[in-house]
């Protein structure tokens, strides 16, 4: 089936709210197999729905629509369908009593407008919206599918996961999708493609590779859909493995895994603390890493060393290192990474120095020079990175790849 995704809403034209909705809609369809082909967001304005409402129902054989279902005027569009479907409102006393008791358990006196959301077109099929009183609405027309759904996400996705995909899988026979996502970090998208482009040419027919990149990392997302899941599951399976054997160092995990989680488990695994010294990050990994619940187990401490005081006094970075080389250097990094291991009493520490722009560049240190330490009572290595003039990608891509570069010491540790 193609599927078509109209979301209502002149906040969402206004750039008031992101529309967050129609990605969320278009995932949950994916999994049964139904391909979204356009998602358009329009005014509510009766002209546009029914305008929208036409369009749509050339390109799709399903169409699902959120917004402009609550009881107040400016909400149209409950009275533009009965318009386009040629129907009229009936007033339906089960569902009255439905809102009836969901606003007395919110402790909220019933009201006209209220009273209102129980009125609903008569051609259509009610589907039940546990979470508030604008009900969802089926209708069919030669053959082409008409959903329209409230705005309000949490409504919205209760009546997706509860009523509609159970009722979309009965009425209709899809293939299944299946979906594993293969997590990357320190190799850019086009070099990435390069290297593991031999592997990718040769994926056996039926699976589909898409490249998904981010700031610091890129997603391989491998697809297919079919009747066998667990045969494709398995083949997918013996081509990671292959994807192992081409680039080990870069995959950190599956299905949308965070580095941060991923680092935590290996921690967590051999019973080890983790540190940082942050200067051009600003915190970022120390945030990172104790977002994920259970951190205090592994995350000792961390020490945002932004002026070169706090490098020397609180870190013991030598005032020699800093005179010769700078505070952007790997010399001290590496007397960072120490400092902090020594300081916080850690098993392992990061380090991170550099210019995260727009300004400071200099000829010699251009903006987006990035230093990273890692050190262990193994001792400490530094690296140098090159990255682009964003601050706020060079933070972020500073912060994943010093991530990546402890997880790497850990395996190499095991």
């Amino acid at each position: 089936m193609k599927a078509e995704i109209i979301t209502i809403g002149d906040e969402i034209l206004i750039g008031q709210i992101i529309d967050s909705n129609s990605a969320w809609i278009a995932q949950e369809l994916n999994k049964i197999g139904i391909t979204v082909h356009q998602i358009s967001s329009i005014s509510d304005k009766e002209e546009h729905i029914i305008d929208a409402l036409n369009q749509a129902k050339e390109r799709a054989d399903l169409i699902l629509i959120t917004g402009g279902l609550g009881p107040t005027k400016d909400d149209l569009t409950k009275h533009t369908l009965v318009k386009y479907f040629n129907t009229k409102l009936v007033f339906n006393e089960q569902v009255h009593e439905q809102i009836k008791i969901l606003l007395a358990q919110r402790n909220v006196e019933m009201n006209k407008l209220n009273s209102l959301q129980a009125e609903l077109p008569e051609n259509c099929e009610i589907i039940n919206n546990s979470n508030g009183t604008a009900q969802g609405m089926w209708f069919e027309q030669n053959n082409t599918f008409f959903i329209s759904m409230p705005g309000v996400p949490f409504e919205m996705k209760k009546i997706v996961t509860d009523e509609l995909i159970p009722k979309l899988k009965r009425e209709f026979k899809t293939k299944s999708v299946y979906h594993k996502t293969v997590m990357t970090q320190g190799i850019p998208e086009s070099m990435l493609s390069i290297k593991i482009s031999d592997w990718e040419n040769n994926l056996p027919n039926g699976i589909k590779l898409a490249y998904l990149p981010q700031p610091g990392m890129v997603r391989l997302r491998l697809s297919c859909s079919c009747e066998n899941i667990n045969k494709f599951a398995e083949i997918i399976e013996t081509e990671i493995n292959k994807l192992y054997d081409i680039i080990p160092n870069a995959i950190f995990g599956f299905n949308d895994i965070s580095l941060e989680e991923t680092v935590g488990k290996l921690l967590t695994k051999k019973n080890k603390t983790i540190a940082t010294a942050e200067s051009c990050t600003g915190g970022t990994i120390a945030q990172m890493l104790t977002a994920i619940s259970g951190s205090s187990k592994y995350v000792r401490g961390s020490v945002v060393a932004y002026s070169n005081d706090i490098k020397e006094n609180i870190l013991g970075v030598k005032t020699e290192s800093l005179i010769k080389y700078g505070a952007v250097s790997n010399q001290v990094v590496e007397e960072m990474a120490t400092g902090i291991l020594k300081l916080m009493k850690s098993d392992y520490s990061i380090a991170v120095s550099g210019i995260a722009g727009p300004n400071g560049g200099t000829k010699e240190k251009p903006v987006g020079t990035i230093h990273i330490a890692i050190a262990s009572k193994n001792g400490v290595k530094s690296h140098k990175f090159l990255y682009g003039e964003h601050r706020g990608r060079n933070i972020r891509r500073s912060a994943l790849t010093a991530l990546n570069l402890l997880r790497l010491e850990i395996m190499n540790n095991l």
